[in-house]
């Protein structure tokens, strides 16, 4: 069961970060840091199944709602989003239903 989680975190990686390097490198040595950290555990331990859990929840966020963006230019400020089949695609009808919950203020995200 580890073994298929890890190889499912391993292909989710690569297919979110394809072409970047650096990143791709980064993400696969800290998913083997977080396998190797865990292998003293009894596989049916708790703390075995739950980072198992953990690493199949990490897999799906990646291959379905992690896109990258390869900027167009030296000084662009555009991109080119590299949306893949796996993507999770919406049609903004839970955002509309939400009836106004959370107050927009046109800023971007984490902007005071």
């Amino acid at each position: 069961m580890a073994l298929a989680a890890y190889r499912h975190l391993l292909r989710s990686t690569c297919i979110a970060f394809r072409d970047d390097a650096r990143l791709l490198i980064a993400a696969k040595g800290s998913a083997r840091q977080a396998f190797e950290n865990n292998r003293p555990l009894p596989p049916s331990s708790t703390e075995a199944l739950s980072g198992i859990a953990h690493a199949e929840g990490v897999a799906r966020v990646l291959r379905h709602n992690v896109v990258q963006g390869i900027r167009q230019g030296e000084s662009a400020k555009s991109y080119k989003l590299r949306i893949h089949e796996d993507i999770e695609r919406g049609d903004n009808e839970s955002i509309k239903m939400a009836g106004g919950a959370i107050p927009a203020t046109g800023q971007c995200c984490g902007a005071q």
